[in-house]
């Protein structure tokens, strides 16, 4: 039997369940604007990952399944799960091992394997992440904005994306060291494309055209891998399409989730 969530936990409006994961780095208040937006329509739910914003951290493995049942704990009702990133990976997992609890999933800038490899050119070089896991226990913060610019870089609103981000960083402390350097292992080493067949709801990956991250191209490898699945670009965005794009991205998630 699940435990009592320890996740901080905020919800707002009324209407369908709706549950918004955030990245890696961040906290819950990226949310903010697209929340405020999206409780015209719904009951949005925002969390903070383990270790992020006003959730603690403690001694468990920062693991993938640890996470996705951590969710699950703090929301027990059914819900449209929409994840940007590392939390796109992580409610992936929270459909796979939690099923009942997952009506739709949405994958914001997000893929079941973030490292480019032999079969999978679509993603991260791998010497990328290998740099900012260095780069980490020597400067947290500095290596954070590092990673904010090039999530914002190639946006049509690059200059005013990478403020957003900034502003919301440290909006609620500094994250736990332990779960940066989890959550970066977890874009290094997982892999969930043998699981995709598993989840069976809807799902709707949204893509920027423009992302360093997260290239628009990884729809190809998408597709076979989840043939019920349906993927949308949202043109001039880069890794945060949600704020560059956000009237834009909306309406992409009232559609999916209203059809």
């Amino acid at each position: 039997m699940l435990a009592e969530p320890a996740l901080y936990t905020r919800t707002h409006g009324a209407g369908p369940e709706l549950v918004l994961v955030h990245g890696w780095g961040l906290n819950g208040a990226v949310w903010d604007e697209l929340a405020a937006d999206l409780t015209r329509r719904f009951r949005v739910t925002v969390l903070d990952l383990p270790g992020y914003g006003r959730s603690p951290l403690d001694g468990a493995p920062y693991i993938l399944s640890w996470l996705a049942s951590e969710l699950a704990r703090a929301v027990p009702r059914p819900a449209t799960w929409l994840g940007w990133s590392l939390g796109g990976l992580i409610c992936q997992q929270v459909a796979i091992d939690f099923p009942q609890r997952v009506e739709r999933l949405i994958m914001a800038s997000s893929t079941p394997r973030f490292v480019r490899s032999a079969g999978w050119p679509s993603g991260i070089a791998p010497e990328v992440l290998t740099q900012f896991a260095g780069d980490l226990a020597a400067d947290l913060r500095g290596t954070l904005h590092r990673f904010l610019a090039l999530a914002s870089r190639g946006s049509d609103h690059a200059r005013g994306e990478l403020r957003a981000l900034r502003e919301r960083l440290l909006r609620h402390g500094e994250p736990a060291p332990r779960a940066v350097q989890g959550g970066l292992a977890l874009l290094r080493d997982t892999d969930l494309r043998a699981e995709l067949a598993r989840i069976r709801c809807p799902a709707l990956w949204v893509l920027g055209e423009r992302d360093q991250l997260v290239p628009a191209s990884v729809q190809e490898g998408l597709s076979p891998l989840m043939p019920k699945g349906c993927c949308a670009v949202i043109g001039g965005a880069a890794h945060a399409p949600f704020l560059s794009h956000r009237t834009e991205f909306a309406s992409l998630i009232e559609e999916f989730v209203c059809s």
